[in-house]
């Protein structure tokens, strides 16, 4: 059995949306702001490129609620304030289809990877490692995409040991970690890159078949059309994908 298990109810991650999730990149407001709702993976790439979204549309201000893809996806379809979607997978995007105002568009990839922290002081050195009593490793939800494919590498490795908890994204994966709180966790390679020298990485066996596609698109709900795909354009285009490559992530 599970020892913890974090969850969110549809209506509470609504709320929280509405309320407390979506965080301005720049300080004050600008006259108009359109909010991105976008996979916890990309909070470092698209908070920088909010940034530069404003420096180059003087008067908006662009706000973002990071939080798990499915979370967002069913945000999306039912009609959260929102301009703009990026999610960590195709299948989590395809469930959003009733929202979007255009065809999505791929802009990175990733893969998973299992990290540990820097000390590893469990000694893991390789996936089989997660068998051991005494290792406490952790996992997304199974709704997330993360979550889909560390399940995946698990049942491919034959690996039979039980995560101590699943969580929300990787973040919380990856906060369990730095947090000195599991031993190992299944996250994207980018966060790895994100974290640096609180984590260490160890390759999966597999995981190179397992490459998730992040796509994005405007939204239908949106009441600034013109700047949602503007900012779509800022992703797709090439400063968008510098800052994506810098970070960690594949061409799509």
């Amino acid at each position: 059995m599970l020892r913890s298990v974090r969850h969110r109810s549809a209506a509470g991650a609504v709320a929280i949306l509405a309320v407390s999730t979506l965080a301005s990149c720049g300080g004050d407001d600008g006259d108009t702001a359109i909010t991105v709702l976008a996979a916890s993976s990309l909070s470092g790439t698209f908070t920088r490129l909010g940034q530069e979204f404003e420096a180059q549309h003087p008067g908006v201000s662009v706000k973002f609620a990071f939080d798990s893809s499915a979370t967002l996806a069913q945000q999306a379809t039912q009609g959260a304030p929102a301009d703009v979607l990026a999610t960590a997978d195709t299948d989590t995007m395809d469930s959003a289809t009733s929202a979007q105002a255009s065809r999505p568009e791929a802009f990175a990839t990733n893969v998973m990877v299992l990290a540990t922290p820097a000390s590893n002081t469990a000694n893991i050195q390789s996936l089989s490692d997660l068998d051991k009593p005494s290792v406490k490793f952790v996992v997304c939800v199974p709704t997330a995409p993360c979550g889909k494919i560390g399940q995946a590498l698990l049942d491919e490795n034959h690996i039979t040991g039980t995560p101590v908890s699943q969580e929300v994204d990787v973040k919380s994966v990856l906060a369990k970690l730095t947090e000195g709180e599991a031993d190992a966790g299944f996250v994207y390679a980018t966060d790895v890159v994100a974290a640096g020298h609180q984590v260490s990485a160890l390759r999966i066996p597999g995981s190179a078949k397992h490459v998730t596609t992040y796509p994005i698109v405007a939204l239908e709900q949106s009441k600034h059309p013109d700047l949602a795909e503007q900012f779509v354009d800022l992703v797709t285009g090439s400063a968008g994908q510098q800052v994506l490559q810098d970070a960690g992530f594949g061409k799509p």
